[in-house]
């Protein structure tokens, strides 16, 4: 099925606008679209009339310009002729927001809609979803604009079972600065699935990276997704929800989701050579150090960089749990940095790895730091911990730090506390394409992701 009009649309037609509730789904995501947008967007209600000055038409015929997408907030039993009145227009996918289908018994409308979808060509996101952000075409989301954190766009597509926790990844890439292409609320996928858009997103030139919660494959699916991976170029990270006899209860009232076996689902995914995140924290951490450019090389042996001596053995503690290795810093090597180093702190800096340079450092220690060792053969990246309220530290050492980047082409990642008063010196970074994350387990998780991505490459 062909889905570039359902992400790009130059039109699209919201049908189930209510004339006298402004906070129906259709009317909230008709206002958003129609103001904000670019795809021409129409209200439809089959009594007529007009809302907010803009007409209201009966029908999809009315309309007076072709329409690529349809947006369907109806109830559920109309949803099925609904459809066949968008095929019969020639509407080219629907989104169905509605509920009330398998996951409240009404199997049989959710195999209708199947059935509709697959005789006639006509791709289907939904039903019981929360639908696709896709700027700066549509925002099919049924929330209101000003409760939104709008995302930067990036190069983060995200797929997602649920809408609700589809809107809380999009809330925390944004807080650690990752911009989003596409987002999309599959809910029971009663026709396109993960595979669908992971084939769709495949060929997505602003798509980089592909997150995943999801709570189980469709039968037959799971197999079909590592085939697809195969041959897959982009990384993808995956969150599963329903480990647990607990969580599989709750996604199977949810979706009306097949959780599955966790184990075999782990396998699957291990198989594929797709990431697993295991909770939020990963997941938003691995996006955001796969967003950041090319694949490195080997992604095994790290140095550590820290202006803090308890920060570095912290790091080096999460580095051990995660299968990272630290190299081991020669004695010549040792030496020949001490010389680089300011004076000041020559005699006090422990050059191990941990490369503890203490709270005397300035910005002129960390970047001769950096760019020593990433010159070095037996170092594949650093995770440098910054502490910005260090007095030798200025907000310049991102952008000085990226010129050894540059050269070396070594992974970089950084960690910073992340305040609006170290916004300045965070954007040095980001802006060069180093990751930074805001806690020391997160930079660690970057390097995880890296390393388990290079394997992959």
């Amino acid at each position: 099925m062909a889905l570039q009009k359902i992400f790009a649309p130059k039109s699209m037609a919201i049908v189930g606008v209510s004339r006298s509730n402004p906070l129906h789904p259709a009317n909230v995501i008709y206002n958003k679209n129609h103001l904000r947008y670019k795809a021409k967007t129409f209200a439809v209600n089959q009594k007529g009339g007009s809302l907010y000055g803009q007409p209201l038409y009966q029908s999809l015929r009315e309309i007076p310009r072709p329409v690529e997408l349809a947006v369907l907030a109806l109830r559920a039993e109309l949803v099925p002729q609904a459809m066949k009145d968008c095929i019969a227009a020639g509407v080219a996918g629907a989104i169905v927001i509605s509920g009330g289908f398998a996951e409240s018994g009404r199997g049989d409308l959710e195999e209708e809609i199947g059935v509709i979808s697959r005789e006639n060509n006509f791709p289907v996101i939904g039903p019981n979803c929360l639908g696709i952000y896709a700027p700066p075409w549509l925002d099919a989301f049924f929330l209101p604009h000003e409760r939104l954190v709008v995302p930067k766009v990036g190069n983060v597509s995200l797929i997602s079972q649920s809408g609700g926790i589809l809107v809380d990844l999009i809330i925390k890439l944004t807080q650690e600065d990752v911009g989003i292409a596409k987002a999309v609320s599959l809910g029971n996928k009663a026709v396109l699935d993960e595979v669908d858009l992971l084939n769709y997103f495949r060929g997505d030139p602003q798509t980089s990276v592909v997150g995943i919660y999801i709570e189980g494959f469709k039968p037959g699916r799971g197999r079909a997704f590592v085939e697809l991976m195969r041959h897959y170029e982009k990384p993808v990270i995956m969150l599963k929800a329903g480990k647990t006899p607990g969580g599989s209860k709750a996604v199977s009232s949810h979706t009306a989701s097949v959780a599955g076996d966790y184990p075999v689902f782990a396998e699957l995914v291990k198989e594929s050579g797709a990431l697993e995140a295991h909770d939020e924290i990963e997941f938003v951490s691995y996006c955001e150090a796969l967003s950041c450019g090319e694949k490195s090389g080997p992604m095994q042996n790290l140095c550590i960089i820290t202006g803090s001596g308890g920060h570095g053995a912290m790091a080096a503690d999460a580095c051990f749990v995660r299968g990272l290795t630290l190299a081991e810093i020669p004695e010549t090597d040792r030496a020949e940095l001490k010389k680089r180093l300011s004076p000041s702190i020559q005699a006090i800096a422990s050059l191990n790895n941990p490369v503890d340079l203490t709270g005397s450092a300035i910005d002129n220690d960390f970047y001769a730091a950096g760019a020593f060792l990433l010159s070095r053969d037996y170092v594949d990246g650093i995770i440098l911990l910054l502490l910005p309220y260090l007095p030798g530290i200025s907000s310049d050492i991102g952008a000085r730090l990226a010129e050894a980047f540059r050269e070396y082409r070594k992974p970089v990642i950084t960690y910073i506390p992340h305040v609006e008063k170290y916004g300045i010196m965070i954007e040095g970074f980001t802006s060069n394409r180093m990751p930074v994350s805001h806690s020391v387990e997160g930079a660690v998780c970057m390097a995880e992701a890296m390393m388990q991505e290079s394997k992959h490459g």
